[in-house]
């Protein structure tokens, strides 16, 4: 996987997101997920698996229970994103094999997700933590811990992030809503790699 870049698929239906992730994919960004409080979302992320699969990094957000996460190894996801830090599903999305980035906003949040086998931390939401609250917490967080900020991180704010030692970013409506085009989802997601790539490489 190159860019540490998110796209959060939130509100699509099944018969939009294959033109949607495939534009995201051509315009450089290849980790997807689709909030569960989607339209059919399994659908929609065994869609994508089977035509993605090979090439970018599929799975799921809004990921509250065990249930849902044994559902998503079923389908083969690869990666499992919560709002919250709840270790029963950090350790069971572990258990399956998958990528597990639950979202914190405490050094407390932090240490609980890690101790349980977190792979990354989902600096959420980011515009209330900001740069300066991550800076602070990774000044006590283990060097080489991964940090996603969002909600409310976008290109303009990229290298305020960065300076503050965000490893990437979770891009929701900045990059998609319900109802956008796929050309339009390109367009804002090679805007959005510019500007990554300007800052972050």
């Amino acid at each position: 996987m190159s860019r540490k870049i998110i796209a959060i698929l939130r509100g699509i239906t099944p018969d939009a997101v294959m033109p949607v992730a495939e534009a995201l994919v051509d315009a450089g960004i290849d980790r997807i997920e689709v909030p569960l409080n989607s339209p059919d979302p399994f659908v929609s992320i065994e869609r994508m698996l089977a035509t993605l699969g090979q090439s970018a990094l599929i799975g799921a957000g809004t990921v509250l229970s065990p249930d849902d996460v044994h559902r998503l190894s079923r389908l083969g996801a690869g990666m499992v994103v919560s709002p919250d830090c709840n270790p029963r599903v950090i350790v069971a999305t572990k258990q399956a094999g998958l990528q597990s980035y639950p979202g914190v906003m405490t050094p407390t949040e932090c240490f609980a997700a890690l101790r349980n086998g977190a792979d990354g931390l989902k600096m959420f939401p980011g515009a209330l933590i900001g740069p300066d609250g991550l800076k602070a917490m990774k000044a006590v967080l283990p060097d080489d811990t991964e940090t996603y900020a969002v909600g409310g991180a976008g290109p303009e704010t990229f290298s305020a992030w960065a300076a503050a030692g965000a490893s990437g970013f979770g891009i929701g409506s900045a990059l998609y809503t319900p109802g956008m085009s796929a050309q339009e989802v390109k367009t804002r997601a090679q805007d959005i790699v510019a500007a990554y790539d300007a800052v972050m490489r």
